[in-house]
């Protein structure tokens, strides 16, 4: 709109009507005048030029006077009065008499507050004397009393639509709802039989802009009784006090986009009133009401249909949480026992999935994921895993909430239109704001067709320069529109039961926590207990031993001539015997010291540890003529050097010991993963572990061969290594082909 009424220049169409400045169009409806005053003598510092036509007085005769220049002292003091008031909403309309002429002209005044600047509306009260504000509210209240007999909340809209055509006498009266994406749909309708019916028809979201719907929401009704005025200039056009244009949210009397008058031509309507309709203090919907000529309502009589609307909106609000009662009743006990599977399992995810009802059950889904601690649990109908990864990374670095959901996915998603058939709908429920740790429903694309009222699309016309612009439709007849890559919608309830599930499963997961944290304590004590005891049993063990063994080689030195062969091995036996039990005791000594000493933590050069390892075991080497492989350098690790250097000398003297190829070789290298700890390994063509044994062989003196076969020992080796791996926050774990070769993976934490 290029409006030459005024100051402000906007050129408005559908590609930019969601960013008209439709508060401050600059001019009014005709059929009231608008006032600007400021204090303290209320001073008319703005006026609409239309004052000559109601008043009989130009604008220019009143702009910079008093308002005493218009009412008596008595009525100036009440507006006074009323502008000191807090809630200036329940003070209007004030009962104001304008002398015009000879004859005495009542008003309603509606006054109201914008920007500091005090505004009085008059509007001609064109009702019989007879006619008081006490005989709508018995209107009202018969209305109440039959909309309260309604059972759903479609038949209160019916009941709504047909008691404000009653009281209004408007040609057809609507109730429209929104959606979540604010499009609209015709819910109720009263009309007669010769007009079009638009009921069940759908509306676009740019049919009612998001700042129009800002001023429904401020303001209860609006009214334009007649969309072929002219509309009445606000002169100044900036208030002299702001130095900006009169703002006019809170207005009656503002005048309408361009862009609404011609869609109000397009369709045929000449007069019309809209009633907010709210729900949990948000735009539930809207009381449409039109008429086919012009038609002007009083303001008592809209004060009683915004009063309906109003005391509608409670009852629809209660409605519609009344409505699927059962439904709602099953979810919470579906919840209940969804927590209480949580509490009994130790994964709280085998809580979801494995029980009868589970995740599907709680927001009537067809497939759902959780996804925790870098894994997926699965159930039902959902994407494979690659999309499952995808979208998970998707949502960690785009979406923000704890709760998302939607029916149409591909929206905001495009690779979801390759995964339509199972998730065209989403739920998702982040329970860790740090991990990448969440619940997914999915619901699959159900095609199905949408009854618009005209098509929504916006239409290109050739104005008459050339130039292409958006207008508005000129049809609002059903046009079908078949629609795919949507499931069906999550309904509200559903929503807020997979919320409160978020809040079980935080309190679930913490409680283990707890739980595990005091486990911990109690294993930590118990170890220390452990390797003291280990300590003192094998330090004391070692000193009856050392005596058995001594007392057994001098009975051999002093006795030995005397005892035949027989006697002489069974003294042998006892000696080796002893041997390896002291053996055994050093290792366990070893072991039991690991767990008490302090780590000496720094940064290592491996290559140097490696190089240490191999000049110990080099005789070794050399003897079995092992080739030593290292394919290149070894990186820099924040450890404990000389542990460390027992865990490389334990895995190379395996290596070299099981080992019975002609071409003996091992390898030292490591892996490399992005932002994952250095995968280190020692790998050998030798004699292999069958896969049976690859728990076992970590167990403290446990052998797979007998005590002498390949060269003995006491089998403390990899249980000292495993404990020195997991001392440094790492993980131990190896492969091997039996008969082909071994090789031994760990991590050690704080790489460079």
């Amino acid at each position: 709109m290029n409006t030459k009424d005024n100051n402000i220049a906007f050129q408005v169409d559908l590609t930019n009507c969601d960013k008209e400045p439709i508060h401050i169009p600059g001019s009014i409806q005709p059929h009231g005048i608008i006032l600007a005053l400021q204090e303290p003598e209320l001073t008319i510092v703005q006026i609409s030029c239309n004052t000559l036509d109601i008043l009989g007085i130009p604008h220019t005769q009143l702009l910079n006077q008093p308002l005493t220049k218009i009412f008596d002292d008595e009525q100036v003091d009440l507006l006074k009065n009323s502008f000191n008031q807090e809630e200036l909403q329940f003070i209007n309309p004030l009962e104001l008499t304008i002398k015009v002429g000879l004859n005495n002209l009542d008003f309603d005044g509606i006054i109201h507050r914008a920007n500091g600047v005090f505004v009085l509306e008059l509007e001609p009260n064109l009702l019989p004397k007879t006619s008081s504000y006490f005989k709508f509210y018995h209107v009202v209240k018969q209305s109440m009393s039959k909309l309260q007999t309604a059972n759903t909340v479609i038949e209160l809209s019916q009941m709504l639509a047909k008691e404000v055509k009653k009281i209004t006498g408007f040609d057809r009266v609507m109730v429209y709802r929104f959606d979540e994406n604010w499009h609209g749909a015709v819910i109720a309708e009263e009309k007669p039989e010769s007009l079009t019916s638009y009921l069940g028809l759908h509306y676009p979201a740019s049919d009612i802009p998001q700042q129009a719907r800002k001023l429904y929401i401020q303001n209860w009704l609006r009214l334009v009784p007649n969309s072929n005025y002219q509309p009445a200039v606000i002169v100044p056009a900036n208030n002299p006090v702001t130095q900006q244009p009169l703002d006019l949210s809170g207005s009656t009397l503002r005048s309408v986009s361009s862009l609404h008058i011609e869609y109000m031509h397009n369709m045929g309507v000449t007069a019309s009133m809209s009633i907010t309709l709210m729900k949990n203090q948000k735009l539930w919907g809207l009381i449409s009401c039109h008429h086919q000529s012009p038609k002007y309502v009083p303001y008592e009589i809209r004060n009683a249909c915004e009063f309906l609307g109003q005391m509608t909106s409670i009852e629809l609000g209660n409605k519609e949480d009344s409505e699927d009662t059962e439904y709602k009743i099953q979810l919470k006990s579906i919840l209940s026992k969804l927590v209480q599977y949580m509490s009994l399992e130790k994964n709280f995810v085998d809580g979801l999935i494995n029980y009868q009802p589970n995740l599907l059950n709680l927001v009537n889904a067809q497939g759902a994921a959780v996804c925790f601690a870098g894994e997926f649990f699965t159930l039902g109908n959902t994407p494979k895993k690659r999309y499952l990864q995808n979208l998970v990374e998707w949502i960690n670095q785009n979406l923000h909430e704890e709760i998302f959901y939607t029916d149409s996915l591909s929206q905001v998603y495009a690779e979801a239109e390759e995964f339509r058939d199972v998730a065209s709908g989403l739920i998702m429920l982040r329970f860790s704001k740090t991990q990448k740790n969440y619940v997914l429903w999915f619901r699959p694309e159900v095609i199905y067709t949408v009854n618009w009222g005209g098509n929504p699309h916006k239409p290109v016309e050739i104005t008459t320069n050339g130039s292409l612009r958006l207008s508005p439709r000129k049809s609002f007849e059903l046009w079908k529109e078949r629609v795919q890559l949507k499931s069906l919608p999550w309904k509200t309830c559903e929503v807020n039961a997979a919320r409160e599930l978020r809040s079980a499963i935080v309190d679930v997961v913490l409680r283990k926590v707890d739980e595990l944290a005091q486990l911990n304590i109690e294993l930590e004590r118990s170890n220390n207990e452990l390797d003291a005891f280990a300590y003192i049993a094998s330090h004391d063990l070692k000193e009856p031993l050392r005596g058995i063994h001594n007392y057994s080689n001098f009975l051999i030195e002093d006795y030995g001539e005397t005892l035949n062969e027989e006697g002489k091995a069974k003294l042998k036996t006892l000696i080796r015997l002893t041997q390896r039990m002291e053996d055994l005791i050093d290792s366990l000594l070893h072991f039991s010291r690991l767990g008490r000493v302090d780590l000496s933590m720094q940064q290592t050069d491996i290559n140097l540890v490696v190089e240490r390892s191999l000049d110990l075991l080099s005789a070794r080497i050399e003897d079995m003529g092992v080739e030593i492989r290292i394919p290149r350098l070894l990186p820099t690790v924040y450890c404990d050097r000389i542990q460390v250097g027992e865990v490389f000398n334990n895995l190379i003297a395996n290596a070299i010991k099981y080992n019975e190829k002609d071409q003996k070789w091992i390898e030292i290298g490591y892996l490399e993963h992005p932002n994952q700890p250095v995968i280190f390994y020692v790998q050998d063509n030798g004699i292999g572990i069958l896969d049976k044994h690859f728990d076992s062989i970590f167990r403290i003196f446990k052998r797979l061969h007998g005590p002498s076969k390949y060269g003995g020992g006491t089998g403390a080796g990899l249980t000292i290594t495993k404990k020195i791996v997991e001392r440094h926050g790492g993980k131990i774990w190896v492969e091997s082909k039996y008969g082909e070769g071994t090789t031994f993976y760990f991590t050690l934490q704080g790489v460079d």
